[in-house]
């Protein structure tokens, strides 16, 4: 026998007797939310000046690269004054432990840092509805599952489940939840991409292995700024906090070495200078090497071939190498200049004034392009002591010049490489 359909006023009946009343934007009552205060000055910098209560935040990085050491210091802080759950669904507690004890001194682990080893999402709940805790960590998310779904844990469907229970509890209890993610080769957190939409705001701990420095960025924040950056150093007690980034990237440059450039770059709201330095070497193959390290591939081949056309600069037999120096990753447009002046700088073997420094996008016909928020980057390079910066001849409106720092505007590159010295003996081309 069919089985009875329920008519269309009964199906509709649930959705109806939900009502929603729109209200005027002068009658909403605005609520202010105190922030839990981070002794971590760089990790409150990234989340907007503080921890949310009720927020829910995930971390991506690359595995090794110290993301649950930086989440342990973050509840370790927060253990002196707060309540903390650190829930590790990959370590035994002894281990989380034994990791701990490393970040503090002997004998100060604060008593109100809980751990618990567990991978059922329910016991997870269980425990933080318990505790109550001003924050709980779980790492990481693709470790936890339920067992009601099918599948284990990673998949796809608990993924997204473990996260949405998570974002609940948050939300219900007032805990602030922060989650670990795993991020595929590509780099990007694995699982569906509807999970960093479910979250408050999504960080990614960047960095070289083999470097001491971490970059935590900011990628979505509903609580501060986007693209937010914070300079953190790895050492054997945890990440230390970089506070005067741009004097740490310049502390080892060669001032006198040909192939090396000054690049005043903008991470989030932060105006960071960098060294880019550019070797070109006669390629020993017929199809000469591009190879970037820290600079974007694609970027470093249009100013290749900026170079080649519009100024003249033998590179079609040549290997190039660029590299930003600190294992920094530097995605902003606004350091194509400084990469073309390394390269040009290495392949006419002529050293750039030390106290020279250069901002400015490169366009395809060899045009040097305005960036934002030049004034914020010239107040960084006279803070640090450099006298002269090479800058697009359209500034992009009025720009306050810092005592003692002189501009020299260039309307293309080739005016560039000209107030730099390195065009001489270049072969004249037509679009030049």
């Amino acid at each position: 026998m069919l089985a009875e359909v329920a008519p269309e006023a009964s199906r509709r009946a649930p959705h109806a007797a939900a009502k929603a009343t729109a209200h005027r934007l002068s009658e909403v009552e605005a609520h202010t939310t105190v922030s839990l205060p981070v002794a971590l000055g760089e990790f409150a910098r990234v989340l907007g000046g503080g921890i949310v209560p009720g927020s829910v935040v995930l971390i991506g990085g690359d595995p090794g690269i110290g993301k649950s050491t930086l989440l342990l210091q973050v509840g370790l802080a927060l253990a002196e004054e707060r309540r903390v759950l650190y829930v590790s669904a990959e370590e035994a507690e002894r281990q989380v432990k034994a990791r701990a004890l490393r970040l503090v001194p002997a004998g100060q682990a604060p008593s109100e840092l809980y751990l618990l080893s567990e991978t059922d999402l329910e016991a997870i709940l269980e425990q933080i509805d318990q505790l109550g805790p001003d924050l709980a960590i779980v790492d990481s998310i693709q470790a936890v599952s339920l067992r009601e779904l099918e599948g284990g844990a990673g998949t796809i469907t608990q993924v997204r489940e473990c996260a949405a229970r998570l974002v609940a509890a948050a939300k219900a209890s007032g805990s602030a939840v922060f989650l670990v993610g795993h991020v595929t080769k590509e780099g990007a957190i694995a699982g569906p991409r509807v999970l960093e939409h479910m979250v408050d705001s999504v960080l990614y701990l960047e960095g070289d292995q083999f470097h001491a420095y971490r970059l935590l960025r900011a990628v979505k924040n509903r609580f501060g700024a986007t693209s937010e950056v914070g300079v953190f150093e790895m050492r054997t007690t945890g990440l230390a906090e970089v506070p005067n980034p741009s004097e740490v990237f310049l502390a080892e440059r060669a001032v006198n070495a040909p192939g090396s450039a000054v690049a005043v770059t903008i991470q989030g709201a932060r105006p960071l200078l960098v060294e880019v330095q550019g070797l070109s070497s006669p390629s020993s193959f017929g199809h000469p090497r591009r190879t970037a390290n820290g600079v974007d591939l694609n970027r470093l081949l249009l100013t290749v071939a900026v170079l080649q056309r519009r100024v003249g600069l033998p590179l079609a037999d040549q290997d190039v190498f660029v590299n930003v120096v600190g294992g920094l990753r530097i995605d902003e447009p606004g350091v194509d200049l400084a990469v073309a002046a390394a390269l040009a700088s290495s392949a006419r073997d002529r050293v750039i004034a030390a106290d020279i420094a250069l901002i400015g996008e490169i366009g395809l016909s060899g045009e040097v392009r305005s960036v934002p928020q030049l004034e914020v980057r010239l107040k960084e390079a006279g803070r640090l002591g450099f006298r002269r910066v090479i800058v697009p001849w359209t500034l992009g409106g009025e720009v306050q010049v810092p005592a003692g720092v002189t501009l020299l505007p260039a309307h293309t590159l080739r005016e560039a490489l000209t107030l730099l010295e390195l065009t001489a003996g270049a072969r004249s081309t037509p679009e030049g």
